[in-house]
């Protein structure tokens, strides 16, 4: 089958140009640039007047985070561009384990998107997390022989690897063997830890949040991932990484984003939008979003518009609001006037879906599971951070006299980890500041990376309710207010994803993000999704665990006491 789109003006990722040409397909790969007439093919579409250029490449996500089954993601992603992404599965292996990661396989086996997986690198993330499941070098070198596993997922136990902790090298040396890439993680590292981190094999990194970090990590020579996501919006700090000669070493990625963004707002194309606004080159943006991505991967048939590449194309009305009216998928149109086609995607295996349709196991919990026994002294307090996943603590007094801690006047809340997979009966307990509720408690079974079910609320009765909804939807997100459920969210598959459609599941994010405002919130904060990062301790500087606080810095259990 041959395709011929005629008169495009082609965006060439190779040079950053613009030219006039036609673009020959044969099934699915390209396999001619130029002059040609409708005779050489069995169909053809003028585009003149539209641009063409490359798929996008997502090149670090996160599938569950988007709150949607694979199928779904695949089906809101398609219209913003989103042809290949590069996913890692650790929230349903922190879940479920291999047959989480299983799952994540089949159940993107025949979408129209080339979805890729890396293998998750820490499961759990460190000794301080309780999870579902424990991923050794054993089952990590098991993935590697499968065609869509690209490398080793995010290593975020930094510390780990600077200490030469003997299980993290290993998973880093197996995949050296195999000959595929490490991703990274390691927020704020930089001097001679960072060079360690960097030396042990690791050559990428999404978690700058500044100028100066990037640039360090950069000249070191790490390619840097901007991140333009739902809780951690880096645009803004790293904008003039799209200048050159910066990036030649970029890639764009979204890492988390929730399914009412993706509506509204879009995907990598909206990073490529929010920069050209800041003045930067759409063309830079393009190559960032296709070429880089794919070569940093590995992936050398896409990511570009010549002879012998895959034929993902994306049809452009307009080149700098990167509006995109159709898209092709090895060489299929897919996306038609920005309609996604019908598909068909297979049926996963029972065992698969058995492992993440069935994983919360706890007891009810009363307003007395959250009480805490004061001691002398003041307490360590998470401080969140806008727009932020980086948290910091506080040391202040507390009363814990009428409420227990809490105080709502200076917006100081309480907040609870409670472990979910095994009945364990530990819940972590401690108190933050800046989310800015005034009334109420939110609850959710989406807490990175363990995803244990967290709690933080103005009222332990409150916080009790919004933790009993969710234990009972068998996981998701619950709003409460005076001892009334306002707004749910059920999230079946593995606490993270819901089985719905993605405007129906849009439609639920949009009304519980609303029913948080009605209870307070504070600038720059979505509290679910920040809330979700409380729980990760390898994200400076304080977190809580279902073991208590951590101190990333030191990776050290502390006291809720300072005396």
């Amino acid at each position: 089958m041959r395709t011929l789109l005629k008169n495009g003006n082609i965006i060439n990722v190779f040079l950053d140009q613009i030219m006039e040409s036609d673009i020959l397909i044969e099934d699915d790969r390209i396999i001619g640039l130029g002059s040609y007439n409708e005779e050489d093919a069995d169909e053809m579409e003028d585009i003149t007047g539209k641009y063409v250029c490359p798929g996008f490449i997502d090149g670090h996500v996160h599938i569950e985070s988007s709150m949607l089954s694979p199928e779904e993601f695949v089906r809101v992603c398609l219209p913003h561009g989103t042809t290949t992404v590069i996913a890692d599965p650790h929230e349903i292996a922190n879940v479920a384990g291999i047959n989480g990661i299983g799952y994540m396989i089949e159940a993107t086996e025949h979408v129209p998107m080339g979805v890729y997986f890396m293998v998750p690198s820490c499961v759990p993330a460190t000794q301080f997390d309780e999870s579902g499941a424990v991923l050794t070098s054993y089952e990590i070198q098991s993935f590697f022989h499968h065609p869509r596993i690209l490398g080793l997922g995010e290593m975020m136990n930094y510390p780990g690897v600077i200490f030469k902790d003997e299980d993290v090298l290993s998973k880093i040396d197996i995949t050296k063997k195999y000959g595929m890439i490490t991703n990274g993680h390691a927020p704020m590292l930089s001097g001679h830890d960072l060079d360690r981190y960097i030396a042990a094999g690791i050559y990428d990194d999404h978690e700058c949040s500044t100028i100066e970090e990037a640039r360090e990590k950069m000249q070191k020579g790490q390619w840097i991932m901007i991140r333009q996501g739902t809780a951690a919006r880096n645009l803004d700090a790293l904008i003039d990484l799209f200048d050159e000669p910066y990036n030649r070493r970029c890639m764009l990625v979204t890492d988390d984003k929730h399914p009412a963004d993706l509506l509204q707002h879009g995907h990598i194309d909206n990073i490529i939008r929010l920069a050209a606004s800041k003045g930067k080159s759409v063309l830079a943006g393009i190559r960032m979003a296709t070429l880089q991505a794919a070569q940093h991967f590995g992936l050398k048939e896409i990511g570009a518009i010549a002879p012998g590449y895959v034929a993902n194309l994306l049809i452009l009305d307009d080149l700098v609001n990167v509006q995109i009216r159709d898209v092709y998928y090895k060489g299929k149109l897919v996306v038609e006037n920005g309609m996604t086609h019908p598909f068909q995607t297979k049926k996963v295996r029972g065992d698969f879906w058995k492992a993440v349709r069935n994983s919360f196991y706890l007891k009810a919990l009363t307003a007395e599971s959250f009480h805490i026994k004061p001691e002398e002294g003041d307490c360590r307090v998470i401080r969140v951070i806008p727009k932020q996943l980086l948290t910091k603590e506080e040391i202040l007094p507390l009363n814990f006299i009428e409420s227990n801690g809490i105080d709502v006047s200076k917006d100081i809340l309480k907040i609870a980890v409670v472990e979910r997979h095994m009945d364990s009966g530990h819940i972590g307990l401690g108190f933050i500041i800046g989310m800015g509720l005034r009334e109420g408690a939110i609850a959710s079974s989406v807490s990175h990376d363990s995803h244990n079910l967290i709690v933080a609320g103005c009222n332990e009765e409150d916080m009790a309710l919004a933790g009993n909804c969710v234990r009972e939807m068998g996981g998701g997100l619950a709003v409460v207010r005076n001892g009334q459920i306002i707004s749910a969210m059920a999230l079946p598959i593995g606490g993270l994803m819901g089985k719905k459609s993605a405007a129906e599941m849009a439609r639920q994010n949009q009304e519980i993000r609303e029913a948080v405002a009605e209870i307070g919130s504070a600038e720059g904060i979505d509290p679910f999704m920040n809330l979700a990062f409380v729980s990760l301790p390898v994200i400076p500087d304080l977190k809580l665990t279902t073991f208590g606080l951590v101190d990333v810095n030191k990776q050290e259990l502390v006291p809720l006491f300072v005396k």
